[in-house]
């Protein structure tokens, strides 16, 4: 018996040449990942506010840390730093960062800052633990939305503190949003929802500049007004959301 002919292997496709980017464009690139990393010196400040008890240093340092991840990607994407840096991942920074500031330090904080009831500070970790559960997971976002309440913890923080509400009402708000992580409803992303977009932007600015006066002058005895005017533009996020969320849930929907 003689032996069959062999199909000739065939020849690995040719890898596509790299492109090659000028000095400039690496600089570029490498220092929006610089931008994005000042989220951890960011970090490290809350971390200090903490431990001293500072309201002030800790709020102003989460906030502060979350106009750089509010504006960051955008840069990357003008930028085009995947592109540029392919070697590094600035989503993966990104992520760590987001985790210190968004939910394990606001989730310290509420038990250093008093929010929580007396011998119950241990409820600290459920945000911290759900928000483990939330950042880790495939469909954690889409491409213009959350899925799941976005763990802005951050956020609750600075509110429950201006609000100045009975400890009790503190937990029962921590453990109604940890819930929600696990409810697959789709949150509007800011800078890529196309719904109402400009108008989410700019409402957006003026928001940031009331948190950032919070933040500030967190013991003032007028922050609990600018607190509940400020509240008006959370309400809208969340209003917009279930109609975007809606959207979605129609498109997906089968016929």
């Amino acid at each position: 018996m003689t032996d069959q002919p062999t199909e000739p292997a065939e020849a690995p496709a040719p890898e596509p040449p790299r492109r090659e980017f000028s000095t400039l464009r690496h600089i570029a690139a490498w220092g929006v990942h610089l931008y994005t990393g000042l989220g951890l010196p960011l970090a490290m400040l809350a971390a200090k506010g903490l431990h001293d008890g500072d309201a002030r240093l800790c709020f102003t340092a989460l906030a502060v840390a979350a106009i750089v991840d509010a504006t960051d990607g955008m840069m990357a994407r003008a930028v085009k730093v995947l592109e540029v840096v392919p070697s590094f991942s600035g989503r993966k920074l990104d992520d760590i960062i987001d985790f210190l500031t968004f939910a394990f330090i606001p989730g310290l904080g509420f038990a250093a800052f008093g929010l929580l009831p007396p011998g119950w500070e241990w409820l600290a970790i459920i945000p911290v633990m759900t928000s483990g559960y939330g950042f880790c997971q495939d469909l954690a976002k889409t491409d213009d939305a959350f899925v799941g309440f976005p763990s802005y913890w951050n956020i609750v923080l600075i509110y429950l503190w201006a609000f100045r509400m009975e400890p009790w009402t503190n937990a029962i708000i921590i453990l109604g949003f940890a819930i929600t992580v696990f409810i697959p409803i789709h949150y509007i992303y800011p800078t890529k929802t196309k719904l109402l977009r400009r108008l989410t932007l700019s409402t957006g600015a003026v928001w940031t500049l009331a948190i950032l006066v919070m933040c500030l002058w967190p013991d003032a005895p007028w922050v609990n007004t600018v607190a509940l005017i400020s509240f008006v533009y959370p309400i809208y996020y969340y209003i917009i959301s279930m109609v975007h969320h809606g959207q979605v849930h129609r498109r997906t929907a089968p016929s």
